[in-house]
């Protein structure tokens, strides 16, 4: 490992061992330098607090991966511009994290850990700026989209259907954040639960979290006529143009939604592939999409619909137990399972135990995709 990442991990370290009071300290030096960046960031800082740390820790570790640090910190960057962040922003932010380092890495923090960390951090910069100006030069930074349709599909649960002014690039298996007009400058990720339409329009499956402020607002407070602010398509769970291998498609709660959108697709592209759509819920009443699955299931011949009931008996063609535990049992039908591409969505404990269940059985980690990393930044 060459000095400068060395020190670099080194000396966040100590970061680590307090990142509630490292984070606290840095919006309070931020902020106190500038006070005009506080507009940016929305009302209550908590998530913010974890969400920064959580990204700064990841540059930090993929310091020594030069090709995935430089693809993150572009999507960061692009990302950023919803946020209304400019070039003339970053220099306040690395006054702000040195002077951080230094009060919480007191006692090995040296004219060459400030020059390494400094160095680090001006890189990063220069990348996420640059990434910003290219997209800018294709994108907006947000799109304003009208809600067209609002199902309220359980008392916690709709699906709403949002038609961008303008056209919305994105892949089956991608997501958007959304910003509602209830709580300005709150941005939260929706897998998108359709594959491109003519028509341009989008879904989402939104369901209202405990003290979920978009959540909440989305469902309970949403109407036709309405208009929200999107974000740009994120995402790499995506399908490989290259290949046309068969499919193994695991979504839990509304997580079902990437895994619609990627269904439709497989759907659509005529390739002769079998495609395996797990749906994994407590209940009979967390399959509130399953009406409509049955009728892609039933326009596509090789696409197969399987619920997975883990409170209550499984129905006449599904399974009953958790996801992770029948996986086995059912892949031991499939042939040639080893073979298909696996892709897993829904609350993070079921993908960590479903991506672990599919490789203790034999699936290759390369044929495994998830969106978990991209999700928590």
């Amino acid at each position: 490992m060459s000095p400068e990442p060395r020190i670099v991990k080194e000396t966040f370290a100590r970061l680590e061992a307090d990142p509630a009071g490292a984070t606290s300290y840095f919006y309070g030096r931020l902020f106190a330098r500038e006070p005009r960046l506080r507009a940016l960031f929305p009302p209550a800082m908590s998530i913010q607090h974890d969400r920064f740390f959580h990204a700064l820790t990841r540059i930090v570790w993929s310091q020594d991966n030069p090709e995935e640090l430089t693809g993150h910190l572009g999507r960061l960057g692009r990302d950023h511009r919803k946020y209304g962040v400019l070039r003339e922003h970053y220099p306040a932010v690395e006054t702000a994290l040195i002077a951080t380092l230094r009060l919480f890495a007191a006692d090995v923090w040296t004219a060459e850990a400030e020059r390494a960390w400094t160095g680090a951090y001006r890189s990063a910069a220069a990348t996420m700026i640059a990434a910003a100006g290219r997209d800018a030069s294709d994108h907006p930074p947000w799109w304003i989209a009208e809600v067209t349709g609002h199902d309220r599909r359980d008392h916690d649960l709709a699906v709403l259907e949002l038609r961008p002014e303008r056209p919305l690039p994105f892949l089956p298996g991608q997501h958007v954040s959304v910003q509602t007009a209830r709580w300005p400058r709150v941005w939260r990720p929706y897998s998108i639960a359709n594959a491109p339409r003519p028509d341009g329009t989008i879904r989402l499956h939104v369901r209202a979290r405990p003290a979920g402020w978009v959540s909440g607002a989305l469902v309970r407070h949403c109407a036709p006529g309405d208009t929200v602010l999107l974000g740009p398509a994120a995402g790499t769970m995506t399908l490989d143009p290259g290949h046309g291998r068969g499919l193994l498609l695991i979504g839990g709660g509304t997580g079902l939604a990437p895994m619609k959108a990627l269904a439709e697709q497989a759907a659509a592209s005529g390739r002769d592939r079998d495609v395996h759509l797990l749906v994994g819920a407590r209940a009979e009443g967390g399959l509130y999409d399953l009406p409509e699955l049955r009728r892609l299931e039933s326009a596509c011949a090789r696409l197969r619909v399987v619920p997975v009931l883990s409170r209550s008996r499984g129905r006449p063609g599904g399974l009953h137990g958790r996801v992770p535990d029948v996986l086995p049992g059912y892949l031991d039908g499939v042939r040639g399972w080893r073979d298909h591409d696996a892709y897993v969505a829904g609350p993070a404990p079921l993908v960590r135990r479903t991506v672990t269940a599919l490789q203790r059985h034999g699936m290759s980690l390369t044929r495994i995709h998830h969106d978990l990393l991209t999700a928590e930044d």
